[in-house]
């Protein structure tokens, strides 16, 4: 057990090092440097002068990083992925057998043919694009159905009872929630391979920054920590009718249910956009967080565990209910 414990703990503090972890060295470097020009322009309205001790307040404040929601976020980190190595091997979906069934099936339907002629460079450039794009939707799609599905929408109301933002947010989820984008990872990365491998052979290698799809790199070193914060930074009504800014994630985390229903995606924007549920920074003029009468739920971590069982079994006795009516 205490050589579980050490080697669990050991592999969360190597998250810094990790450019696939959200809170990866180089992903905080740059949302502290972004964060920069919006500290000054704060200064500039206030007509306040500039030093490192004001700038470590505005990236830190005590009330946030000290509050009682960022602390169940910290514990959340911690057990989470305790339960996640000590459950999720017994149970969880594997990419290689899923790209093997992918490739068979595809064989089987429209026999062999021969891969398509292109050079290393181009199969690396495909590859990567149709990895990013493919992740990119089915992340928004599982989030949208986490939102659109009662049942579902019970375990993730977990990660928006936040009352505050921390680039430690990211972790704060129920188990179930983090079983089903594990799964969902799983038949992603297995459906693109298997679907390359067809049309493209056997050699199959990603275009990476540091051990990261250049795409996902690129998407994180924009600010991605600063869209579970209080630094508000928009990239512009053009630029985010293309791409989710910081700004319009944390209105994704608005105590409003409109807002909160809306900008699902993570990286692109043309989801929402087709979907319907798309809402820009500059719409927004004052935000607050939570899940409104509920957040005072989750304020205690033994409800962030048990409360969503208990409230999707009420909704599954209801539909049960209706349905024998």
């Amino acid at each position: 057990m205490i050589d579980f414990l050490f080697a669990n703990v050991q592999e969360l503090s190597m998250y810094l090092f990790d450019a696939n972890k959200r809170i990866y060295w180089g992903y905080l470097l740059s949302a502290v440097m972004l964060a920069v020009p919006i500290f000054l322009l704060q200064l500039k309205q206030q007509e306040k002068q500039a030093s490192v001790v004001g700038f470590l307040s505005f990236l830190f404040p005590k009330s946030i990083y000290l509050s009682q929601s960022a602390r169940n976020d910290y514990f959340l980190f911690i057990v989470n992925k305790l339960l996640k190595a000590a459950l999720f091997p017994l149970i969880i979906l594997t990419m290689a057998p899923i790209a093997l069934w992918v490739t068979n099936s595809m064989e089987n339907l429209f026999g062999t043919i021969e891969h398509l002629q292109l050079s290393a460079s181009s199969v690396m450039i495909v590859f990567t694009l149709v990895l990013f794009l493919v992740d990119d939707f089915t992340r928004f799609y599982l989030h949208y159905l986490l939102h659109r599905i009662p049942i579902l929408w019970e375990f993730h109301k977990v990660h928006h009872s936040a009352r505050v933002l921390t680039p430690f947010t990211i972790y704060r989820s129920h188990p179930v929630e983090s079983y089903l984008y594990a799964c969902r990872m799983a038949l992603t990365q297995g459906f693109v391979v298997g679907v390359c491998y067809y049309f493209l052979g056997p050699t199959l290698k990603m275009i990476d920054i540091v051990g990261a799809n250049m795409f996902v790199f690129a998407f994180n070193i924009m600010g991605s920590n600063l869209r579970h914060s209080h630094i508000w930074l928009s990239w512009g009504d053009k630029i985010e009718h293309w791409f989710i800014s910081p700004a319009q994630h944390q209105i994704h985390h608005s105590d409003n249910p409109k807002l909160c229903h809306s900008n699902f995606g993570s990286a692109l924007a043309i989801w929402d956009r087709v979907a319907g549920c798309f809402t820009l920074a500059s719409q927004v003029k004052k935000l607050s967080f939570g899940i409104g009468e509920q957040t005072a739920e989750h304020d205690k971590l033994l409800n962030i565990y048990i409360a969503p069982f208990k409230h999707a079994w009420r909704r599954i006795k209801g539909a049960l209910v209706l349905t024998n009516k």
